[in-house]
């Protein structure tokens, strides 16, 4: 039985250290690959795709202060760090045979599109993959908070974190072994209880405009394909009562 999607359109959060695998700095060219297949999945499904991406394999602008650099250069040296991880994914997805997008919050036009909200929506409509590079385009936000805003923008029913654990536990499962696993869980607990889902911003943002959350382990095969079509894996965060 062909499987269907539940979702029309949504925004996948992608860290950059996920794109590291086992390399432990930069981009390791299989995880890129393994990220592409599971891509194509959904678009050959139909869902509208759009993903950000962190830069975190490359630099972070967190870790300015402690390198001399002051944060706001910090931050633009890591939203440019977005924008290679972001070409780096649209060139796997295109060996793949899916039509993509790179749109930066950043303006080069010689390398991508701006980002352009009306143009951004069209892109889904017509079938294309749309990657949005550079973050908000300011300092201070992170890439989570940029795709909570991203999210909005475009009208996505859903934003899916891809992580490397299993969904959203009560403490860190890498550390504590006995760490529960939430199948849902309210916005206002995850800030209640500091859970590390993503930043408070990117988290109220969400909030404040009924955005569904869903965090799953993206290092599975087949396991976006099974989000996208309303299999029962990871943690749905909403806005519950």
């Amino acid at each position: 039985m062909a499987k269907t999607a539940k979702f029309k359109r949504v925004l996948l959060k992608l860290s950059g250290e996920s794109l590291m695998g086992k390399k432990g700095f930069g981009i390791d060219p299989n995880v890129l690959t393994f990220f592409a297949a599971e891509i194509k999945k959904v678009y050959e499904l139909g869902t509208q795709l759009g993903i950000v991406i962190g830069g975190g394999n490359i630099y972070r602008g967190l870790s300015a202060n402690s390198q001399g650099i002051d944060r706001v250069t910090g931050d633009n040296m890591g939203m440019l760090a977005t924008v290679i991880n972001a070409l780096a994914l649209q060139n796997a997805c295109e060996e793949q045979g899916v039509f993509t997008r790179v749109m930066t919050a950043i303006r080069m036009e010689q390398i991508a599109e701006p980002f352009i909200r009306r143009r951004a929506i069209r892109h889904l409509e017509k079938g294309r993959v749309v990657i949005f590079a550079a973050g908000t385009g300011h300092p201070y936000f992170s890439t989570d908070t940029a795709a909570s805003l991203r999210a909005v923008e475009i009208e996505a029913d859903a934003i899916l974190k891809g992580t490397r654990v299993d969904g959203v536990y009560d403490s860190d499962p890498e550390k504590n072994p006995n760490a529960t696993l939430y199948n849902e869980i309210s916005y206002i607990d995850v800030l209640k209880n500091n859970l590390r889902v993503m930043d408070m911003t990117a988290i109220s943002l969400c909030r404040e405009n009924s955005l569904p959350l869903i965090v799953f382990k993206m290092d599975e095969e087949d396991n976006l394909l099974k989000v996208i079509t309303g299999e029962s894996i990871g943690t749905t965060v909403g806005n519950f009562n």
